[in-house]
């Protein structure tokens, strides 16, 4: 069994870690609040600081918010570049940006041990059942040499290619997510003005071309109005701000996931920023003066 870190411990973190654990490693633990008593029931060690987690652990996963919160534990004020030693392994499952990934990579290799961007995606309900996407960015042989872990976390794991391409491939991801969403809403928020059953209207298209899993979980909480965080709308709003800065650097247009992003800041604005990013439909809503009919 390895000795494993994790550090970021919130809705992701805590039921990755938790797979860890169950498998019978030894886990060395950081978070910004307190480390949940159910990892620590489960046998895992609270460290004060991410120093720490590195001087105790051989591969180290980190789960953090943004761009900024990564640099910190790494780079930090007793950050995990400072307990690192030849030959340890950092594993970044955050959503960040590609570009500073690719310096974070860099540095990390510089004190001589390895580095993966892995982003996940599945939310909350693929954290909870181990069924994470993984997107890996990094050399190949440290990538096998993690798989096995990843497999603890998750089912389609693909090796994208070096460190940065898993960051951009996630934000592509979101970009698709976050259109579908915006299309799921649109056509639900259509069919319920016109005086449709918006689930009936949604139990129908669930057997056509227009199926999706966006649909099927998503929509389902635009219907019956479930909108508790599985992805926050703040998250996802940043990772379409990722997007977007890397189409300027790119010169590329991209115009519908402009689109996606000012409805996300419309619900901001109006609050809505901690709620499921299902809650995009809220925007629309606001906009029709109607809402999607419950079940």
């Amino acid at each position: 069994m390895s000795k494993l870190g994790f550090i970021g411990l919130g809705i992701m973190g805590a039921p990755m870690a938790a797979h860890l654990i169950k498998a019978g490693h030894t886990l060395y633990l950081h978070t910004r609040r307190q480390v949940p008593a159910e990892l620590l029931t489960g046998g895992a060690t609270a460290c004060a600081s991410a120093r720490e987690v590195a001087e105790q652990a051989d591969i180290i996963f980190m789960m953090l918010p943004d761009t900024p919160d990564v640099d910190k534990v790494l780079f930090g004020d007793q950050g995990l570049a400072s307990g690192l030693a030849k030959g340890k392994t950092v594993v970044d499952m955050s959503s960040i940006s590609p570009m500073e990934t690719k310096v974070f990579a860099q540095k990390i290799n510089a004190l001589g041990a390895d580095y993966l961007d892995a982003p996940v995606s599945g939310g909350e309900v693929g954290a909870k059942a181990a069924s994470l996407t993984i997107m890996v960015g990094g050399p190949d042989a440290v990538f096998e040499r993690v798989k096995p872990l990843f497999e603890l976390m998750g089912k389609n794991i693909t090796l994208v290619g070096g460190n940065g391409d898993g960051q951009t491939c996630k934000v592509a991801n979101q970009i698709i997510v976050a259109l579908n969403i915006a299309a799921v809403g649109e056509a639900l928020l259509f069919a319920s003005k016109a005086g449709a059953d918006p689930a009936k209207v949604r139990q129908a298209l669930m057997g056509g071309f227009a199926s999706s899993r966006i649909l099927e979980v998503h929509g389902e909480r635009m219907i019956k109005r479930t909108f508790a965080p599985g992805f926050r709308i703040g998250l996802h709003q940043k990772d379409l701000s990722l997007a977007l800065s890397g189409a300027r650097a790119l010169g590329v247009a991209l115009p519908q996931t402009a689109g996606a992003a000012q409805l996300m800041q419309v619900c901001a604005a109006n609050g809505m920023q901690d709620l499921d990013h299902s809650a995009l439909v809220r925007a629309l809503e606001l906009m029709a003066a109607h809402e999607v009919a419950k079940a």
